[in-house]
């Protein structure tokens, strides 16, 4: 296997939904392991305004198998119109670390 099937996975959301939806991904095996990251300041051009917002930045570990439907299910549960979601392929890491992600989301 390469490195490469893994991917994080980024996605921003409102501090009340961060847990809610980390532990549904994770329950559902759509992600190894979500780190919330936060209070981040976000800064962004909505239906032609500049908004501020104070978010929780989503680290979502799973792979690209599993991709399409992580993607669903955050559209899903997630409360904002248009989520961030933006998906990195992993070019390295511990092998260990990565067979880990590969085992907990098959």
């Amino acid at each position: 296997m390469r490195p490469e099937d893994v991917l994080l996975v980024w996605c921003t959301c409102p501090a009340d939904a961060a847990g809610r939806l980390a532990e549904a991904l994770v329950g559902e095996r759509l992600a190894a392991c979500v780190n919330r990251i936060g209070p981040v300041q976000s800064t962004y051009r909505w239906q032609g305004a500049i908004e501020s917002a104070s978010e929780t930045l989503l680290a979502i570990k799973t792979t690209a198998a599993r991709y399409a439907e992580l993607e669903a299910r955050l559209r899903e549960l997630h409360p904002y119109e248009v989520p961030e979601i933006l998906a990195t392929p992993v070019l390295g890491g511990l092998p260990e670390y990565l067979a880990w992600v590969r085992g907990s989301v098959e």
